[in-house]
C-alpha cells in the first residue's frame, strides 16, 4: 500500500529520519555502482581543477550529448584559467557557441579574472571562496570541491532532487529541498565524496531517469520507498510549469558573390556575442528590420521555430528585392593612430560583415537554424 501524506512528512525530515547503517549501506552500493558502470567522459579523466569547473559550468542545464563535442575545444582554445581570463569576453562567447545560456560564458570568464586577481589563477579550494566567484552557486561549489579537492562537500541538481525523492518519498515541490540537502550532506561525509556525487548525478542520468526509470536495476532499489510502495512515478511530486512566451524574430538575407552578411549581437541578453543574420525582434519586427536597414524586405524565405526555456521563438527570414550596395560593402577599420608613450592602441573590432561561408562563424541556435533552412532554399 502507498505510505500516506504523514508518511511522506517523516521521510521529509532528512538524514535525522535515517539511520546510518543505511546511509553507509547506500555509500557503498552507490560508490561501487560508479565504479562498474560510469560512462567514459572526458571531464571523468582528469583531476585539473580547471577543467572540472569548466565541466560543470557548462552542463548547467545543458545535455552531455551537446557538451561532449565543445568541451575539449574549449580547452584547446583557453587550456588553463590564465588563458580565460586574458581573452575578450566576445572571444569567450563565440568559443560558447552551441552551448546556449550564454550568461554562464560571461561569468566563467568573469571568475577567471578574480581567479587571476586575487587567487593568483589557482582555483580555490574551499567552498565559501569558490561561492564568492561569479556563476559559482551552491551546487557547483559543492561538484568542483569535491571532485577537484576531495572535500566532503554536498550537491543537488535536479538529478539528485529526483532519486532523493523517490528514495524517501520527499514531496519537494511542497516541503522544498532543505530535506535533500541534508541528505547529500550526511552521503558525503566518507571516502571519495567526488565519486559519491558523480555516482548520485550519474544514478539520476541512466538509472532513476524521470520518464521510464530503470527500477530492476537500480543499485539501491532495496532502500527506495517509493519503490515499495508502487509509487516511483508519482516522485517528484511536479512543480507548476511555467508558460512559455512567445517571441518574433525578422532575419534579412543579404548576400551577394562574397558571401552572407552577418551581425555580432551585443553582450547584453539573448546569444551573447554571437553571430547572427541582420535582425529585429519582437512586435513589427520586419517593419523595424526594414528601418534599421533602410530597405524595403521582400517575400519570406524561410521560418523556423526555436525553444528557449520559457521562450517559444519563430524567426522568419526575408530576402529584400534589392540589397543596396553599402551594405554589402565591409565598413574601412579605422587604423590606430598615436596614442600615449607605451598604450597598447587595438582598432576596434567591427560588428558586422561579410562571411563566405556563414555556417562557420560563432552562430546562435536560431540563426544556425535560419542560415540552413535558407540555403535549402535557395539551392538549385
Amino acid at each position: 500500500m502507498p505510505k500516506g501524506k504523514s508518511d511522506q512528512r517523516r521521510a521529509a525530515a532528512g538524514p535525522a529520519a535515517v539511520d546510518a547503517k543505511e546511509l553507509a549501506e547506500l555509500r557503498r552500493r552507490l560508490l561501487a555502482f560508479y565504479r562498474a558502470s560510469r560512462r567514459d567522459l572526458p571531464w571523468r579523466r582528469t583531476a585539473d581543477p580547471y577543467a572540472v569547473w569548466v565541466s560543470e559550468i557548462m552542463l548547467q542545464q545543458t545535455q552531455v550529448k551537446t557538451v561532449l563535442p565543445r568541451y575539449p575545444v574549449f580547452l584547446a582554445r583557453f587550456p588553463t584559467i590564465a588563458a580565460l581570463a586574458a581573452a575578450s569576453t566576445l572571444e569567450v562567447c563565440e568559443a560558447w557557441a552551441g552551448l546556449g545560456y550564454y550568461r554562464r560564458a560571461q561569468n566563467l570568464h568573469r571568475a577567471a579574472e578574480v581567479v587571476v586577481r586575487e587567487h593568483r589563477g589557482e582555483l580555490p579550494r574551499a567552498l565559501a571562496a569558490l561561492r564568492t566567484l561569479p556563476g559559482i552557486g551552491r551546487y557547483t561549489a559543492g561538484a568542483i570541491a569535491s571532485i577537484a579537492f576531495g572535500e566532503a562537500a554536498p550537491v543537488v541538481d535536479g538529478n539528485v532532487v529526483r532519486l532523493f525523492s523517490r528514495l524517501w518519498m520527499i514531496d519537494a515541490a511542497q516541503d522544498g529541498d532543505a530535506g535533500i540537502w541534508r541528505l547529500a550532506e550526511a552521503l558525503a561525509q566518507g571516502e571519495a565524496p567526488g565519486d559519491l556525487n558523480q555516482a548520485l548525478m550519474e544514478m539520476g542520468a541512466i538509472v532513476c531517469t524521470a520518464a521510464l526509470p530503470a527500477c530492476p536495476r537500480c543499485p539501491v532499489r532495496r532502500h527506495c520507498r517509493a519503490y515499495a510502495a508502487s509509487a516511483v512515478e508519482r516522485f517528484p511530486t511536479a512543480k507548476k510549469a511555467r508558460v512559455a512566451s512567445r517571441l518574433k524574430v525578422a532575419f534579412a538575407w543579404l548576400s551577394c558573390r562574397r558571401g552572407v552578411w552577418l551581425e555580432q549581437r551585443p553582450l547584453g541578453g539573448l546569444w551573447a556575442g554571437l553571430w547572427e543574420l541582420p535582425s529585429a525582434s519582437g512586435p513589427g519586427a520586419k517593419t523595424r528590420l526594414e528601418g534599421q536597414l533602410r530597405v524595403v524586405l521582400g517575400r519570406p524565405i524561410a521560418k523556423v521555430e526555436h525553444q528557449l526555456t520559457h521562450r517559444d521563438v519563430t524567426a522568419v527570414v526575408y530576402v529584400p528585392a534589392r540589397a543596396p550596395a553599402a551594405l554589402l560593402t565591409p565598413p574601412p577599420v579605422p587604423v590606430p593612430g598615436p596614442g600615449r608613450a607605451g598604450a597598447k592602441i587595438a582598432a576596434p573590432r567591427s560588428r558586422s560583415r561579410l562571411w563566405p561561408d556563414p555556417l562557420a562563424a560563432p552562430l546562435s541556435a536560431l540563426a544556425r537554424k535560419a542560415i540552413v533552412a535558407t540555403q535549402a532554399k535557395l539551392r538549385p
